[in-house]
């Protein structure tokens, strides 16, 4: 089978045979229809992620960005301020703060240190 392949605006023509494979530049290629593979394998469901799921009640904490907790600095029942410190968040090699948006108390934190957590997964509850 010859298949018409684009790598780095150049145009390749390739050849398969049993087993083997060659491949010679070719330039421009003319308009030929190509062949496309038939799929032997079938195609699998995307897989699902739980997200962590608030326990108290308030106004939720979620993660700003994917990532790995490093720190967290507060437990249920504890009273933060605006601006306080609650988790700190590895992405990309960089610790983020995750503060607190308002004065209140934690009513449930949801994550723990060495935790992977999504963009919006919810960390905490303040009330």
């Amino acid at each position: 089978m010859k298949y018409v392949i684009t790598l780095n605006g150049k145009q390749y023509e390739v050849e398969v045979e049993q087993g083997q494979a060659t491949a010679n530049y070719v330039g421009e290629v003319s308009q030929q229809p190509v062949v496309q593979p038939q799929q032997t394998a079938p195609q699998q469901a995307p897989v699902t992620q739980q997200h962590p799921v608030a326990v108290g009640a308030g106004e939720p904490v979620k993660a700003p960005m994917p990532g790995t907790i490093l720190q967290v600095n507060v437990s249920n029942g504890q009273k933060v301020k605006a601006g306080d410190i609650l988790f700190v968040l590895e992405a990309m090699k960089m610790e983020n703060e995750i503060v607190a948006p308002t004065d209140g108390t934690i009513t449930s934190v949801v994550v723990s240190k060495g935790a992977s957590v999504q963009t919006d997964d919810v960390l905490a509850t303040l009330q």
